[in-house]
């Protein structure tokens, strides 16, 4: 069996190698130079954000291209990954269970390129900024959902105790190292939403009536919004 999936995969290298070159060819170079300046925009706000806002400085623009490369790399791990995935569904000699198979070595093959890009991307980070510095570079890829959703948390359970907020932070801290990666902002938030039901039945295991408390916070809420408003 491990032979099996041994051989599944390596043919999946050779497809996705394949798919990365219809990919690359399928590319006008307008959509190339126009990714490139989406995601120089989008690196270049999150070195502005992160306190390095002079844009002509080396440190600036040595940060920017590390995430500019970061932007290309997942993506096209990502990209590579669906294109050969909708490869195989446009086949229909395959059938369903061959297909799931093939898919799930597919994304194996993803993760361990995710992975070894992930400990790459944070070595390279961490020889241009301080340790704080790369929390924050971490922060801004993930929309700071970390202290978004804690602060939720804490607001709509004040009774926390410190056991349990500490937790729930090791669990987000958790997710954003994984969100770093993904393709997309859906994908991020897919991944802190995982965490959050995990985080949710880890409350109620801990006697917490979730959808009593949500319904309650709700109401505060809108209570606040509305003396707010006068």
């Amino acid at each position: 069996m491990k032979m099996i999936k041994k051989r599944i995969i390596v043919m999946l290298v050779f497809l996705l190698a394949g798919t990365m070159l219809v990919s690359a060819q399928a590319q006008t170079q307008e959509q190339k130079d126009n990714y490139t300046k989406v995601i120089t925009a989008r690196s270049a706000k999150v070195v502005t954000n992160i306190g390095i806002t002079d844009s002509t400085s080396k440190k600036f623009i040595k940060v920017r291209d590390i995430l500019v490369d970061h932007y290309r790399v997942t993506g096209a791990i990502y990209d590579d990954r669906n294109a050969a995935v909708k490869t195989l569904k446009a086949d229909p000699a395959t059938d369903k269970a061959t297909v799931n198979a093939k898919i799930e070595a597919l994304d194996s093959v993803a993760d361990v390129k995710i992975a070894k890009h992930h400990k790459e991307f944070l070595a390279t980070l961490g020889k241009e900024l301080n340790a704080e510095q790369v929390e924050k570079v971490k922060d801004e890829l993930t929309y700071k959902k970390v202290a978004v959703t804690y602060n939720a948390y804490v607001d709509e359970l004040p009774q926390l105790t410190e056991a349990q907020k500490t937790q729930i932070k090791t669990w987000l801290i958790e997710a954003r190292e994984k969100a770093i990666d993904a393709g997309s902002s859906d994908a991020k938030t897919a991944i802190f939403g995982k965490y959050k039901g995990r985080i949710n039945n880890f409350l109620s295991a801990q006697g917490y009536d979730m959808k009593k408390a949500g319904e309650e916070w709700q109401k505060r809420l809108k209570e606040k919004a509305a003396v707010k408003g006068q």
